[in-house]
């Protein structure tokens, strides 16, 4: 995971790959939906492995009073984070943490407690036993009564064949994102970022984790929105 840490492949992921997110707009607003009909009225939450901040600020669009706390193993995303939340920084807190620590949740300021707990991409670096523990402490520590757990993610296709077919329609859309909307970055880089990130991928089912999710205690467990191996999961605390 070091390699997180170095400003040139930051930077690639915050220019090519996450602009080049198949549907990410769909995303949002099936988030949006998820929330104005769970929770409406919400005042603070967590990005957890915020990376550049996108979905925390998109939380401050919808509930621009709300505080976000913006957490992330890598101190380059939580620059790019910062820049990206710049109008909110008063309402903002910023935290480097490692989720292969297993007190990484001390890392907080205790106690913690947010109505609503996002996190993006990130996660799915984790073996099962982390995730399943992730998921716990956002229950357990994290989440006031009736809060939500939104985990935007990548998740294990049912074959080869299939993850073959995720690997080329993500990157030709990260090509056709380029095309549209040219920057400093190569599609090679964006290409080596993109298999980089891969090799440290521990992709689960979406399945499997929707039963922890439910073993764990969250109600309302499902998967809200799947594109191949792009899901968007969750639960509500009850």
């Amino acid at each position: 995971m070091e390699h997180w840490k170095t400003q040139k492949l930051s930077d690639t992921f915050v220019e090519g790959v996450r602009g080049a997110i198949p549907l990410a707009n769909e995303h949002i607003e099936m988030i949006y939906r998820i929330i104005r009909y769970f929770k409406p009225e919400f005042y603070s939450f967590l990005d957890l492995g915020c990376g550049d901040g996108i979905l925390g600020k998109s939380l401050f669009q919808l509930q621009p009073q709300s505080k976000g706390i913006f957490a992330d193993y890598s101190e380059p995303m939580i620059r790019s984070a910062k820049q990206n939340v710049a109008g909110y920084l008063e309402q903002s807190a910023f935290y480097e943490l490692d989720f292969e620590d297993e007190s990484w949740i001390d890392s907080l300021p205790s106690p913690t407690q947010v109505d609503i707990v996002v996190s993006g991409f990130a996660i799915h670096h984790q073996n099962d036993q982390n995730k399943k523990r992730i998921y716990k402490k956002i229950h357990d520590r994290l989440l006031n009564e009736g809060g939500i757990f939104l985990n935007l993610d990548q998740v294990a296709s049912s074959s080869t064949d299939l993850e073959k077919l995720f690997d080329e329609y993500f990157l030709e859309s990260m090509e056709l994102s380029l095309r549209d909307n040219p920057t400093d970055t190569k599609i090679e880089d964006i290409q080596t970022g993109y298999y980089a990130d891969k090799e440290l991928n521990k992709l689960a089912p979406v399945g499997k984790q929707l039963n922890w999710l439910e073993e764990i205690g969250f109600g309302h467990v499902d998967c809200y929105f799947k594109n191949m191996e792009l899901s968007l999961f969750g639960g509500i605390k009850k």
